[in-house]
């Protein structure tokens, strides 16, 4: 993995800007510590840094390749899983290669195919071209949007990089963030609205779309979505061909030339990849997993509905049936709130607060054993294990169902900022943008294509938030995370597995369930979901109050811009205990909105937002 940035600007000599490319760079140092480079041209200039995962020393960039008469330059950040199908397609056309990088491959894949290479290739990526012979940039995002790419337009060129910090700080881009970017945050955050990158005039190339600006200007369209259609396959065949695509899926995502590992959570979806990848480990060389635990959880835990089971019992259960060598790491409260900040630091937004914070931290864990690591996350996503897949009143309600608290973020601003903006109004008027978008199947019922539109909503809006916090947490710790349930092959096929499938014999994930059957444990295979772990230590809700405190007490703090003193002194006050449902999706509850507000505030204050308008 990797950290890219870039400009094209069609008035100035990039050859004059060394120092300002190089500045840029060096805020990515974190994606890619093994190496850093810059490619200066007469109108683009590029950085680059490394996390060396394949070929290091072929796979250096940028790179520039030559194809008869074609010259091109590629920064990318990303794997490709079917590299070796690519390099013999390409072989044929006469391609002679000098490494086994699949950098190498994915830029002679542009020389000869066009911007028709993103329909062959499999993968994870974000990548930009300089195409020399067109004078054009071709830049390109993978399916479901694993890896970030976000841009600005100036009014000769274009800026892009992996992450806003490095779009910062270049001269022409400030900190700046509009009534809509504080919307944004108030309304909708952790989330956000598809493309949009809450800074002003920042933009986020959207997953599954490409880009190319040339001196006709920038042109984005969408090159790859899920189709509709009905899959009249009984349900063993079913299970049968997702079981062969996600064997598929982890195999080509365990090549790697440097230690491989996969986190374990002790769920079914984590304990599948260990399954599938454990046989290509021997005992003398076992596959690390990793999980993450806090200090004293076991005194403080209390089941309910979102978490009914202590993770620990599964999780031995799997390192012991497929003879892993398991890291257990656990988390202090002190370690818990010092990452608050950290994460928003490597997201550059406030985000899931310490569900963003422990990853971080857990991230820097495992990277003592492994620089890639293989997640679970996406399952729930494409198979349909959350609530507001089968509970009738979450699938109907008219916005998004992981969002109950949109009264309570009204209620949050001070009173200027509620004249400004309607909370309720803006969230449903980006719900009904996306569902428009959905896939239609005729014939469907009214459930059915609620149902697919909840899909469709889940996949574009709920699973890219985690994947986003994914990457940023993970790569802030210099570590490659791969998510082999985002494979667009298993993604597209299971779209299309009924409902009932779905929920075979009205199992949470019971067509995936049944497809791991021959692979997990009985015990693990049909136990209860349970989400990612977070702290029920009470220590952490007095470490949130703490620093709620030094907010209030802080009449120069930002966040009281924005926020209503009062209904903030009574949350504080009451410790967030009076906050009945979860703030966001199915973890951030009192504690978490606390953490929340007091990383809204770290963000207006550290990165010194401008709000306007």
């Amino acid at each position: 993995m990797c950290g890219i940035t870039g400009w094209l600007d069609w008035k100035c000599n990039m050859r004059n800007e060394q120092t300002q490319i190089e500045d840029m760079t060096n805020t990515l140092i974190h994606r890619g510590p093994d190496d850093q480079a810059t490619w200066l041209h007469d109108r683009v200039a590029f950085g680059h840094t490394r996390l060396a995962v394949v070929d290091p020393r072929g796979g250096r960039q940028p790179m520039t390749l030559t194809f008869g008469k074609k010259k091109a330059t590629i920064v990318y950040n990303g794997e490709l899983y079917n590299t070796e199908e690519i390099r013999r397609a390409l072989q044929k056309e006469g391609i002679q290669f000098r490494s086994h990088s699949d950098t190498e491959v994915l830029l002679n894949a542009y020389l000869v195919w066009g911007k028709a290479c993103v329909q062959r290739i499999n993968g994870i990526f974000a990548f930009a071209i300089w195409d020399d012979y067109q004078e054009k940039l071709f830049m390109a995002r993978d399916r479901l949007g694993v890896k970030p790419l976000f841009f600005a337009r100036t009014s000769t060129g274009l800026l892009f990089a992996s992450e806003i910090k490095a779009l910062l700080q270049h001269r022409d881009i400030s900190a700046t963030v509009s009534e809509t970017g504080i919307t944004e945050v108030m309304a909708l955050s952790p989330s956000r609205t598809p493309g949009f990158g809450v800074f002003e005039n920042i933009e986020e190339l959207r997953p599954a779309h490409l880009l190319t600006f040339d001196r006709n200007g920038i042109k984005v369209r969408r090159y790859w979505q899920v189709e509709s259609f009905e899959r009249n396959i009984d349900p063993e065949e079913n299970a049968a061909i997702v079981g062969d695509l996600l064997k598929d899926a982890v195999e080509r995502q365990l090549v790697s030339d440097v230690p491989v590992g996969t986190f374990l959570s002790g769920g079914v979806d984590s304990s599948a990849l260990t399954a599938l990848a454990s046989p290509h480990y021997s005992q003398e060389r076992p596959l690390n997993t990793f999980s993450i635990d806090y200090k004293d959880n076991d005194r403080y835990f209390q089941r309910n509905d979102f978490q009914p089971d202590d993770d620990n019992v599964f999780i031995e259960e799997m390192s012991k049936t497929f003879h892993t060598e398991h890291h257990r790491k656990m988390m202090t409260v002190d370690a818990l709130t010092e990452s608050l900040g950290q994460a928003v630091r490597a997201r550059d937004l406030p985000g899931m607060a310490d569900i963003d914070g422990s990853l971080l931290w857990f991230c820097k864990e495992a990277k003592r054993k492994a620089t890639v690591a293989l997640s679970g996350e996406c399952a729930d996503e494409i198979f349909g294990g959350y609530p507001w897949f089968y509970k009738k009143e979450l699938l109907d309600r008219p916005y998004f169902p992981w969002m109950s608290s949109l009264s309570l973020r009204q209620q949050l601003l001070n009173p200027e900022w509620q004249e400004r903006i309607d909370v309720e109004d803006y969230a449903r008027m980006r719900y009904q943008e996306s569902i428009a978008e959905t896939p239609r199947l005729e014939g469907e019922t009214n459930e059915e294509a609620k149902r697919r539109e909840m899909f469709y909503l889940n996949m574009i809006w709920f699973m890219t938030t985690l994947l986003d916090r994914k990457d940023r947490m993970s790569m802030a710790a210099s570590l490659e995370v791969r998510v082999p349930f985002a494979d667009h092959r298993l993604v597209e096929y299971v779209w299309n597995i009924p409902w009932d499938q779905k929920q075979y014999k009205g199992i949470e994930k019971g067509i995936l369930r049944k497809a791991l059957e021959p692979v997990l444990p009985k015990k693990v295979l049909y136990r209860k979901k349970s989400p990612y772990p977070k702290t029920h230590h009470p220590q952490y809700t007095e470490s949130l109050v703490e620093m709620s405190k030094q907010i209030l007490d802080d009449r120069q703090a930002p966040l009281h811009d924005i926020i209503d003193r009062t209904r903030y002194q009574a949350l504080v006050d009451s410790k967030g205990k009076d906050i009945d449902t979860p703030f966001f999706g199915q973890l951030m509850s009192g504690p978490q909105l606390l953490a929340y507000l007091w990383q809204v505030n770290e963000w207006l204050k550290t990165y010194k937002i401008n709000i306007c308008g």
